[in-house]
């Protein structure tokens, strides 16, 4: 990398957060004085407050800031995403906009990345929030999403996280995949992951974006994280899964079907469309089965077109 770009990318996602964008952008500057060459992405999520226009005043001033807009309201998620594909640094530090993360904290998490991780994750130690509708609804999502995912991180909805840049590049957000970035990197990818304490701040200025009303987002994201940690090397498994039950279900409305034949009257036999059932499933059970084998192969291809190979933990020189 050239010695005048930056290391370190800064990746900020906004929306409705005009009293805190000047204070934050602040906060990093004095956060980041004397470390290597950095930038900071400012991501305007579609506000409607003035936040872009205060960025981009920002942004004029000082050329490691840079803004982009989005054309509306996407969600954290995609925002984040557009922030990542646009970094220039081999080190990219998220953070979430609301002045609640410590931009003091950053230095922190890049010393730690640089022992040989792939993803640091701050925990929240302290945390200033509300109990009922954030701390009790996080801790009990915490527990699910390691219990599911098998990945052990504590703080899954924390934003103040570091990454290897080339581990971005091999991963794709939507949704509100953001809360999953550990169980996705881990899953696709083989990151190592460590955890550090951060900084927590009660938040001064605006109103929070989260709610209660994420909870059926976040879990219908939790399991396609399931579907993609369990299946994504083998959609074959998951989909014969599927064929053996529909086969099983098509045995038996296929021996109802003949109980209701010998042991019924003509008319009453007729009538019952358990034979008909009995041909669904099984049609059913070969559609799954030949979906698998199609899903093995394209898989297949894609690896081979793409060179993939499996995620090392160093490589050994002989």
């Amino acid at each position: 990398m050239n010695a005048c770009e930056p290391q370190l990318s800064v990746v900020v996602p906004l929306y409705n957060e005009v009293d805190n964008v000047l204070p934050l952008v602040e906060a990093i500057t004095e956060a980041l004085a004397g470390c290597e060459p950095w930038e900071l992405i400012l991501v305007d999520d579609g506000s409607t407050d003035g936040t872009a226009a205060v960025a981009h005043r920002i942004a004029d001033d000082d050329g490691r800031i840079r803004l982009i807009r989005l054309a509306r309201n996407y969600g954290q998620t995609p925002a984040m995403q557009a922030g990542f594909d646009h970094v220039r640094g081999r080190v990219v530090v998220s953070m979430d906009g609301d002045l609640q993360n410590d931009p003091r904290d950053i230095p922190l998490l890049a010393a730690k990345l640089d022992e040989g991780y792939d993803l640091v994750a701050g925990y929240r130690r302290g945390r200033k929030d509300k109990l009922v509708t954030r701390k009790i609804p996080s801790w009990i999502a915490n527990r699910l999403i390691q219990r599911i995912t098998q990945v052990r991180i504590r703080d899954n909805g924390c934003s103040l996280k570091a990454y290897r840049v080339d581990l971005l590049r091999r991963i794709n957000l939507y949704s509100d995949m953001h809360r999953f970035i550990p169980a996705v990197a881990a899953a696709t990818a083989g990151a190592r992951i460590a955890e550090v304490p951060v900084r927590h701040h009660a938040r001064k200025h605006g109103s929070s974006k989260y709610g209660l009303s994420r909870i059926l987002k976040v879990l219908a994201d939790l399991l396609t994280i399931k579907m993609i940690r369990s299946f994504r090397d083998r959609p074959l498994a998951m989909l014969a899964a599927g064929s053996l039950l529909a086969t099983l279900l098509a045995g038996a409305t296929g021996a109802a079907a003949i109980v209701a034949a010998v042991g019924f009257g003509p008319e009453k036999a007729n009538a019952v469309v358990f034979s008909g059932t009995a041909l669904l499933w099984l049609g059913l059970a070969g559609y799954l089965l030949m979906l698998g084998l199609i899903a093995e192969v394209a898989l297949w291809e894609h690896r081979r077109e793409n060179g993939e190979q499996l995620p090392l933990v160093h490589e050994e020189q002989h």
